[in-house]
């Protein structure tokens, strides 16, 4: 299934699973792909940021993303194909698309920095991978550097129908949704897919200002799939009280440096990756780390029985 500019839930930003020795762990992979399937998400993401893919080598990152489209079936996968140029960006979107992928996800390289630059490179990169591929536009200013205004995203959709939908990592980024719905409403920009970033630290109130669900990779996305339907029902206060109970954890996660690690240990501990390792330069976690991550576990615990975890 395509994306489209009415996709919506959680699409898990997936991690890569490797072993000890740094080999890629397809057992894990598989797992990992029946997890988040089982766990309500409406889609995958794999290649992002958080899932190593420049410490993989091209084939690796093709083998990756063939592997979960065929695994996961019906459920759709968008692939990371950010590069330094078109051409391995073209290639890989070529290849992922004729493996099933449902679309790929182009973040801004951090040299960009007038509008009419940020609206160039995107409309180059389309022409490169081709029209008729959908894509995600992805919006993260704290890590990429590139700042895109309300108004210069509404250039880039109007400009470019096969961009159908936003990852929104902006922070702080509410009032950018409440501005993108606005030109929606007046008409001066169509549909648009909003799916929201940063480890879900906003998720609660940028459903309430209009997002369409999250693209995330947080280690219980089966929460994070309870708040958006809670949400989209209009149970407020459900969706706020189980988002509350987990938000020490997300934001512990959110350390710089060390999120990924935290995430996959996680993972580990819920029997989803068998090892929590990364791939060097990478940086793990101490044991007084591990000992706090597992306080945070217990307290959640307390009102979520997921995160209840047997020693």
């Amino acid at each position: 299934m395509p994306l489209s500019q009415t996709s919506e839930g959680v699409y898990a930003i997936a991690p890569t699973p490797f072993h000890e020795d740094g080999r890629i762990d397809d057992v894990s992979l598989d797992r990992m792909t029946d997890f988040y399937a089982e766990a309500g998400c409406t889609g995958i993401t794999v290649l992002g940021i958080m899932g190593e893919a420049p410490k993989l080598e091209a084939q690796e990152g093709l083998s990756i993303a063939t592997r979960m489209i065929r695994r996961a079936k019906s459920l759709p996968i968008v692939v990371g194909v950010s590069a330094p140029g078109f051409a391995a960006m073209r290639a890989l979107t070529h290849q992922v698309m004729n493996e099933g992928a449902a679309g790929v996800m182009i973040a801004p390289p951090p040299h960009l920095r007038t509008d009419d630059q940020i609206v160039g490179y995107f409309r180059q990169a389309i022409e490169a991978i081709g029209a008729d591929v959908p894509w995600v536009l992805q919006d993260y200013p704290l890590t990429l550097s590139v700042v895109m205004t309300p108004g210069v995203i509404r250039r880039i959709v109007e400009e470019i129908p096969s961009c159908v939908m936003l990852k929104h990592e902006d922070w702080p980024g509410l009032e950018k949704i409440s501005a993108l719905r606005k030109f929606q409403r007046e008409g001066t920009m169509r549909p648009l897919s909003i799916l929201t970033g940063n480890g879900a630290l906003f998720l609660d109130f940028e459903m309430e200002r209009g997002a369409d669900g999250a693209m995330t990779g947080y280690a219980f996305p089966d929460m994070l799939a309870d708040v958006v339907r809670l949400s989209k029902a209009g149970d407020r206060d459900a969706a706020h009280d189980l988002f509350d109970a987990h938000l020490p954890l997300i934001r512990y996660e959110q350390q710089q440096g060390v999120g990924l690690a935290i995430r996959k240990y996680v993972m580990k501990r819920r029997g989803i990756l068998a090892s929590d390792a990364q791939r060097a330069p990478n940086i793990g976690l101490t044991s007084k780390a591990i000992e706090e991550v597992e306080y945070l576990l217990s307290r959640v615990g307390r009102i979520d029985r997921r995160a209840l975890l047997a020693a």
